[in-house]
């Protein structure tokens, strides 16, 4: 492997100007890692950085409708497959046999960026190739991610989650550190999903939530049933169940936001709406909001104060876990999407109403993400491994 030493070109120009160049890799498999990068960028500008952001798929999609200026595409590393919209590791298997082929391209691709924009500190947000690319042209690498082990609700494959666990525990060593975008213990979300190999705790960083969000200009309310929890296959009859409540329920007013067809139609206490640009101004409103488990979404329900319901697809590696934790923590219910009928989510939404979340707003300001990343970033580059 090559030195992960700083080239001395790159380091003057850092010391002396103290405005850093960094280059982002994003995964473009669900936006929680592009809405954390895109929040992070923004950030290291207002410090004075200038970022250039790489990404793909859906993930390129929405930062080039938040017009980020310095754009650049790459290709995936890996492809995510579902049987009726579950996630199904056989099918992702069988679909990642060019698995090789795909991360090989993605390596050249990030060395020929690297070498293009000559930045002083590449960030990946599981992306995985990057992390090599850099360290061969000496640039440091950060590692940002929320998962190291794997597990479902459903069961089974408990071997092969293993070696896959064992080997993303290998391949973390590699980078400079790496970046938790979640609360440090006991508050971590994403508690059952990461695992710190003895020895290597100085490595792994938890730097809290990457979110932007100012208590000022999201008043929060306590009128609605926020509903945005994907458009899989399976989760479209659970809609309907929800309009099936709503339409026997006068007292709950649903705010559905979901970009997929089929959805039941608009009545006086069921509104569905397609894109709208700032979701967290429906979510601070909610009495209740029922979401999947990604880890961005739980975070923002958690700084309002919302309770949660979390509709899980049993098969996925990294969600059910996060609900895991959300209902330990007292702040959510978790109902596995395939048992979902309508009297199962009328009773969950009634639970979750009677739930009094934790205060974490002393968390949210001790454990800025995005302040203790800018920190992260600034001690890697005055101290590369």
């Amino acid at each position: 492997m090559a030195n992960t030493s700083h080239p001395h070109h790159s380091q003057t120009r850092t010391e002396n100007s103290g405005h850093p160049i960094i280059l982002f890799f994003v995964c473009g498999e669900g936006l929680g890692h592009t809405s954390r990068c895109l929040k992070a960028a923004q950030y290291c500008e207002a410090q004075g950085a200038v970022c250039h952001l790489a990404a793909y798929g859906q993930s390129h999609a929405f930062l080039t409708k938040s017009e980020w200026p310095r754009l650049r595409t790459i290709p995936r590393e890996v492809t995510l497959a579902g049987n009726m919209g579950l996630f199904c590791i056989r099918k992702t298997l069988w679909n990642s046999k060019a698995v090789p082929r795909d991360l090989a391209r993605s390596y050249r691709q990030a060395r020929a960026l690297i070498a293009d924009i000559k930045p002083d500190i590449v960030i990946a947000d599981t992306m995985y190739a990057p992390v090599e690319a850099a360290r061969r042209e000496e640039v440091p690498v950060l590692f940002i991610t929320n998962q190291n082990s794997f597990s479902t609700l459903a069961g089974g494959g408990e071997n092969g989650w293993a070696a896959l666990g064992r080997l993303v525990s290998w391949y973390l060593t590699l980078p400079d550190k790496v970046i938790i975008p979640d609360f440090a213990p006991p508050a971590t979300v994403s508690r059952f999903n990461i695992e710190i190999p003895p020895g290597r705790e100085n490595q792994y960083r938890f730097i809290g939530p990457l979110i932007d969000i100012s208590r000022e200009h999201y008043p929060c309310a306590k009128k609605t049933i926020f509903v945005s929890f994907g458009g899989e296959p399976f989760k479209i009859p659970l809609y309907r169940h929800l309009a099936e409540i709503a339409g026997r329920r006068s007292d709950l007013a649903f705010e559905v936001f979901a970009q997929v067809p089929g959805l039941p139609e608009t009545t006086d206490n069921f509104h569905t709406h397609g894109y709208v640009p700032d979701l967290l101004a429906h979510l601070c409103c909610a009495e209740v909001a029922i979401l999947h488990g990604g880890l961005t979404t739980l975070h923002e329900a958690l700084f309002f104060g919302k309770p949660v319901v979390m509709v899980i697809d049993p098969h996925h590696p990294e969600q059910g876990n996060n609900a895991r934790a959300i209902t330990e923590m007292g702040a959510g219910v978790m109902i596995r999407g395939d048992e979902a009928d309508t009297e199962r989510l009328e009773a969950a939404i009634e639970e979750a109403r009677q739930l009094s979340v934790p205060d974490l707003s002393t968390r949210y300001t001790a454990e800025n993400g995005r302040m203790l990343l800018w920190k992260e970033i600034q001690e890697t580059l005055h101290h590369p491994r």
